[in-house]
């Protein structure tokens, strides 16, 4: 299935230092079926050809950035394994499906600044009466144990009442619709954090950049903590590898 074209042969070894990879990760990619499974000689050695090499780089290329939302991871595995076994065609429609989502996780996630702008900007605000943590719950369609998770990380504070009980103001709840917008399009609480701290000093900041800035002394960035960047760059990879499985059809069905 090369087209007529000579394949040149490559070693465990050499496969790895061409790809930039330990010899032990080519393997491993061989038994997640990751690629197409080599031949090997009478000696056991494993023999790779190039269709290897442009699986492995197309592999690489869809698992670069790890964005795990929505069945993203899932999809991008089951293009490389869809690829591997060499059935290019269906591997094209489910990487155009891919790019698709990116691309809709991407305009959800701008949505959400816009709709986080029109809070602040007072488009959404509405004066309640005190409520309770039940009582917000209905009100905004959030769940407890969400309600429970933000304040357990910091992106609330509730004052309570002296008999124990923890009551919302008009305040919490314009705080609580933007947690809500930014969780629905997949920021980060930590990113949501950052933005709501950096809106306490200065109202006026840039919310995108922010979100998608994290702190220089973060010791552990996370795709989601910014999030944009992340999915832009997953729609670049996302094009890449269209390109590469046209170039991979032609070559090799």
């Amino acid at each position: 299935m090369n087209g007529g074209f000579y394949m040149k042969t490559y070693k465990t070894s050499e496969v790895a230092k061409l790809i930039g990879i330990h010899p032990n990760t080519v393997r491993l990619y061989e038994e997640a079926g990751l690629i197409p499974k080599p031949k090997r000689q009478n000696n056991g050695y494993r023999i790779f050809t190039d269709l290897h090499i442009e699986q492995f780089r197309l592999a690489r290329l869809a698992f670069q950035m790890e964005v795990l939302q929505n069945g993203l991871r899932k999809k991008a595995v089951q293009i490389v394994k869809t690829s591997a076994s060499c059935d290019f065609s269906r591997a094209l429609v489910l990487a155009e499906e891919y790019l698709a989502q990116i691309r809709k996780e991407h305009a959800n996630a701008e949505e959400a600044v816009e709709i986080v702008t029109e809070i602040l900007a007072g488009g959404s605000q509405e004066h309640t009466h005190p409520m309770k943590r039940r009582e917000v719950s209905r009100y905004l369609g959030i769940s407890m144990d969400a309600l429970r998770n933000w304040e357990m990380n910091g992106l609330l504070t509730v004052k309570r009442r002296q008999n124990g009980y923890r009551i919302y103001t008009s305040q919490d709840i314009q705080r609580l619709k933007i947690i809500r917008s930014l969780r629905c399009a997949n920021y980060s609480l930590e990113s949501i954090l950052r933005l709501l701290g950096h809106l306490s000093k200065n109202p006026g900041i840039d919310i995108k950049e922010v979100l998608d800035t994290p702190n220089k002394d973060d010791e552990i960035i996370a795709v989601c903590d910014k999030l944009i960047t992340s999915l832009l760059t997953a729609e670049n990879n996302a094009l890449e590898m269209i390109y590469r499985l046209k170039r991979m059809k032609k070559q090799f069905s």
